[in-house]
């Protein structure tokens, strides 16, 4: 759980806050009317949030391109959904 403080009060304590994130191991919200406007965190915990959201951005990518299917279409199909143009793999035709 998130430590919260107005954005007026982290002004007056903005050197106890660092401290407090730093080596307390807290997380700081500074709200402003209540609401979330930043978050303090550490260093480390920044490194683990962007390596996180990075892994996860690559495993949906890797996600996404699993699925494409190499079987063309069923017959009808095409007309049933009104698809009215297909991927076509680069060097296999089509306009350049």
């Amino acid at each position: 759980m998130a430590y919260e403080i107005p954005v007026t009060q982290a002004r007056a304590e903005l050197a106890e806050l660092i401290n407090r994130v730093v080596y307390g191991g807290e997380r700081v919200v500074v709200t402003r009317h209540g609401k979330p406007l930043v978050a303090l965190v550490s260093a480390a915990d920044l490194e683990r949030l962007e390596a996180a959201g990075q892994a996860a951005e690559e495993s949906g990518i890797t996600s996404v391109s699993s699925l494409r299917s190499t079987e063309p279409s069923a017959p009808g199909e095409r007309g049933r959904f009104g698809i009215a143009a297909e991927h076509r793999p680069p060097g296999t035709g089509g306009c350049s």
